[in-house]
């Protein structure tokens, strides 16, 4: 069986903070970032790292959940550093600490991992998660039929760069790209930098899907020294 899913109501609950390392670490205090509407025309929902693994590419797989089509909304669970022993900062360091994409606003009553290709839950091992790797320190979400519209490498990397350039990489996202055909993904900072995340999906009391979210794992299991 895997792990169970952190409580990430806690996670996009403002004002929520905690305390890095062992518990006389760096400040970390939560807000919610909102990060506009993405377009899933099939319904269809990949998870990826955009530069890294373009976007983009025919064929990479999406979760097995489908949802209706449409617009729906972008939350990232952002983490603004006040540092340990050290005065305010005029501009403090900000990490995404997950990011969420709403499908429904039914309370979620329960997570299971987001699989795609062939796994199933019943594959997964002790403590085994399913997730995307990251070796360009961003994530992206994006639906399965955007990939014409992202199929030029270098031409998505300048449009994946331009946001967090344009605010001097001040904020983690999540910030919306539309391409020339309509098609969009959603791009975002990957936590503390590349790794292995997952992503889960959260259900309602009937089993519809609530929520897809992506875990950074910046917000400690164990927030005993929660401030």
């Amino acid at each position: 069986m895997p792990p169970a899913a952190p409580d990430f109501s806690w996670h996009f609950t403002p004002g929520n903070a905690f305390r890095d390392g062992d518990g006389d670490g760096d400040l970390g205090t939560l807000s919610v970032a909102a990060g506009g509407t993405l377009w899933l025309p099939s319904g269809r929902l990949v998870a990826c790292d955009p530069m890294a693994y373009p976007v983009l590419e025919e064929g990479v797989p999406p979760f097995h959940d489908q949802v209706v089509p449409g617009h729906y909304r972008l939350e990232g669970a952002v983490v603004t550093w006040a540092l340990a022993d050290e005065p305010p900062q005029a501009s403090p360091y900000r990490d995404l600490a997950a990011v969420r994409l709403v499908i429904t606003e039914a309370p979620t009553a329960s997570w299971e991992p987001a699989l795609s290709g062939a796994r199933r839950a019943g594959d997964l091992g002790p403590d085994e998660l399913q997730g995307y790797g990251v070796d360009a320190g961003l994530g992206a979400f994006h639906d399965a039929a955007a990939w014409p519209d992202f199929a030029d490498r270098e031409a998505t990397r300048e449009l994946v760069r331009a946001p967090f350039l344009a605010d001097g990489y001040r904020h983690p996202g999540p910030y919306v790209i539309t391409g020339p055909g309509g098609h969009q993904v959603a791009v975002f900072q990957s936590g503390w930098g590349d790794g292995v995340y997952p992503t889960w999906t959260g259900r309602d009391e009937h089993g519809g899907v609530t929520c897809f979210v992506t875990d950074f794992f910046v917000v400690p299991t164990e927030r005993g020294a929660t401030a």
